[in-house]
C-alpha cells in the first residue's frame, strides 16, 4: 500500500471564508517570513547560479532590497500589481523577491507572449508597473493602468531600508495566468498559504534540504518553475541553478558542472537528453531526483533513464496553476512498477474522483479529478463567473478524467475534452500515446479525434519520427499498436511530421492547434 513519505504534524483550519482544509501545523507565517528567515540563516550560502553569475543569499538580499527601494521611489505601493517579463535569469528572481518584499502582487508573464497577450494580462489585473528584460520581447505600446516600466539594465533608483512586508498568508501575492488552450487566460490568485505549503510539499516528498542544488530549465514564469524550482529552493536555503534556454547538450554540461541534485522537467526534456550521444561522458553522480510532469513519461524513456542513469530517482508529479503546483507525487520506489500513476496526494491535499452528478465514485472507477487543500487558489482575479464555474466548496475541478485505486494512487486517462468517442466507445488519447511512444522509431506523438458522420469520431495519430526512421514507420507503428490495444483504439490515420509538436510553456501539447482550431 502506498504511504506518504513521512508523517508531518497537521491540523484542519478554516481559510478563505468557508473552506476547511488540512494544513501543516508548523509553517512559516507567510512566504515573506519564509524567505526572510532563510536569508538570515544562510547569508553566505550560494543562492543563484545563472547567466549573470553567482550570488550568495546576502548578495541576493541586497540586490532585492535595492530594487524594492527603486519601486517604492517610483510610487509602487503594497497591493499594487507589477508584471515581470523576464526569462530564466537571475534578474527574474530578483524582481520576484523585490515585489514580495514590498508587499506588491507579482504578475510573472512568459517572454514568448505576443504584445496583444501581454496587453490583455496587464489590463486584466490592472498592473501599475512592468519590470522587463531589455532584449527579445514583443512589448506592447502602453496600457491605461501602467504608471511605471523598468528595464533590468537600468538603474532602479531609490534608497533606504525596505523591510520584508507583513502580509497575511491568505492575501494574493502572485497572479499567474493560466495557459489554457481555449478562451482568454485567467489570472489564478496564488496566496502565501498556497506557496508555503507547495514549497513544503516538495521539500518533504523529495527529501530536500539546504544542501540541494535545483535546476531551473522550465520557465520560471510558470507554476512548475516558479514553485517547484524557485520558491522550493529559496525557501529552504538551497542553490538555484538557472538555464536560460533549454538545450539538452548544455543542460547536461550544467548539471554535471554545478553538481545539480534535483530537476523538475517535462518528459520531452529527459528524452532529448537520452538522445545526446555524449551523455555517458558527463559526471552526473550528484543528480538524484528527476521530477517530471505536464505529460505522461513514455515507458521507453523511463527504461532508458534507469539504464543510463541508475542513480536518478524519478518522481511523477501532477499539478496545475490553480493548485500552486503539485497535488500528487509518485515516490521514487514506484517509478517503474507504477509508471501509469501520477502518485498519491501530497500531505495536505484532498483528492476525490467525482462523477458528472457530483458524487464520489468507488475505487477504480472513472470520473473527474477534484482537489481541495491549502494549495488550491481562492479563485481567478476579477473573474467571479469563472471562479464559480471551476471551484466548488473549496474543491478545484480539474477537467481531467482519471481514477483512484484503494491505496490512494491516482491515474489520469485524459482531459475531458480530449476523450475520443468512437461509436460509443471511449478512447483515452493518453493511453494510445503511451503505446505509440514505446515504438523505437517514435520521437514524440499525439492522438486526437477526427470528426466522422458515422462514428462520431475516429482516432488519428500525429507522429514525429526519430531521425532516419520514417521509412515504413506508419505501418510498423500500427503493427506494434495491435499487440497492445483493442481494435477500436487503433489509429485509423497516422500523420508523420518533421516539426516538433506544438506545446505551451508548461510542455503540454496544444491539441487544438493539431486539430486546426485556435491554439
Amino acid at each position: 500500500m502506498w504511504r506518504r513519505l513521512q508523517p508531518i504534524a497537521q491540523r484542519y483550519e478554516r481559510h478563505f471564508g468557508d473552506r476547511v482544509v488540512r494544513c501543516f501545523r508548523d509553517r512559516p507565517a507567510s512566504v515573506q517570513a519564509m524567505l526572510a528567515d532563510i536569508i538570515v540563516r544562510y547569508p553566505e550560502r550560494e543562492s543563484l547560479v545563472g547567466p549573470e553569475g553567482r550570488l550568495t543569499y546576502a548578495a541576493l538580499d541586497a540586490r532585492t532590497e535595492r530594487l524594492a527601494a527603486g519601486l517604492r521611489a517610483q510610487g509602487i505601493e503594497p497591493g499594487d500589481r507589477v508584471a515581470i517579463l523576464i526569462g530564466n535569469r537571475g534578474a527574474f528572481v530578483e524582481a520576484l523577491l523585490a515585489c514580495l518584499r514590498l508587499g506588491v502582487v507579482a504578475v510573472p508573464l512568459g517572454i514568448r507572449m505576443a504584445a496583444p497577450e501581454i496587453t490583455y494580462c496587464l489590463e486584466d489585473c490592472g498592473a501599475v508597473g512592468l519590470i522587463h528584460q531589455p532584449d527579445g520581447l514583443d512589448l506592447p505600446d502602453t496600457t491605461d493602468s501602467l504608471r511605471m516600466t523598468l528595464s533590468t539594465d537600468a538603474e532602479p533608483g531609490g534608497s533606504g531600508d525596505v523591510p520584508w512586508a507583513m502580509v497575511d498568508e491568505e492575501e494574493t501575492v502572485c497572479i499567474l495566468y493560466t495557459s489554457g488552450t481555449t478562451g482568454r487566460p485567467k489570472g489564478a490568485m496564488l496566496t502565501g498559504l498556497g506557496i508555503v505549503h507547495s514549497a513544503l510539499h516538495f521539500r518533504y516528498a523529495m527529501a530536500l534540504d539546504e544542501t540541494d542544488r535545483t535546476l531551473l530549465a522550465v520557465p520560471g514564469s510558470h507554476v512548475t518553475g516558479l514553485l517547484a524550482a524557485v520558491m522550493t529552493t529559496l525557501g529552504m536555503g538551497g542553490a538555484l541553478v538557472i538555464q536560460e534556454t533549454f538545450r539538452a547538450a548544455t543542460c547536461l554540461d550544467l548539471i554535471a558542472r554545478e553538481r545539480v541534485t534535483n530537476t523538475i522537467l517535462v518528459p520531452a526534456m529527459y528524452n532529448l537528453m537520452l538522445l545526446e550521444p555524449d551523455l555517458d561522458r558527463h559526471d552526473l553522480s550528484a543528480w538524484r531526483i528527476g521530477g517530471y510532469g505536464g505529460a505522461p513519461m513514455p515507458q521507453a524513456t523511463i527504461a532508458g533513464l534507469a539504464e543510463r542513469l541508475p542513480g536518478l530517482g524519478l518522481m511523477n508529479a501532477y499539478g496545475a496553476t490553480e493548485l500552486t503546483s503539485a497535488a500528487t507525487l509518485l515516490p521514487v520506489a514506484l517509478a517503474g512498477a507504477r509508471s501509469d500513476s501520477i502518485g498519491g496526494a501530497v500531505h495536505c491535499a484532498d483528492i476525490r474522483i467525482m462523477d458528472e452528478d457530483g458524487a464520489e465514485v468507488a475505487p477504480g472507477e472513472t470520473g473527474e479529478l477534484w482537489v481541495a487543500g491549502p494549495i488550491v487558489v481562492p479563485g481567478y482575479w476579477g473573474n467571479p463567473t469563472a471562479t464559480a464555474e471551476n471551484f466548488i466548496a473549496g474543491y478545484w475541478r480539474s477537467g481531467d478524467v482519471g481514477s483512484m485505486d484503494a491505496d490512494g494512487l491516482v491515474q489520469i486517462f485524459d482531459r475531458r475534452k480530449d476523450v475520443i468517442n468512437r461509436g460509443g466507445y471511449k478512447v483515452y488519447s493518453a493511453e494510445v500515446e503511451n503505446v505509440l511512444a514505446a515504438h523505437p522509431g517514435v520521437l514524440e506523438c499525439a492522438v486526437i479525434g477526427d470528426a466522422c458522420p458515422v462514428l462520431g469520431e475516429r482516432v488519428r495519430a500525429i507522429v514525429v519520427p526519430k531521425a532516419g526512421g520514417a521509412d515504413a514507420l506508419a505501418q510498423g507503428i500500427l503493427d506494434h499498436a495491435r499487440t497492445h490495444l483493442s481494435d477500436y483504439k487503433l489509429p485509423e490515420r497516422i500523420d508523420l511530421r518533421t516539426d516538433p509538436l506544438p506545446r505551451n510553456a508548461n510542455g503540454k501539447v496544444l491539441k487544438a492547434a493539431l486539430r486546426g482550431g485556435p491554439a
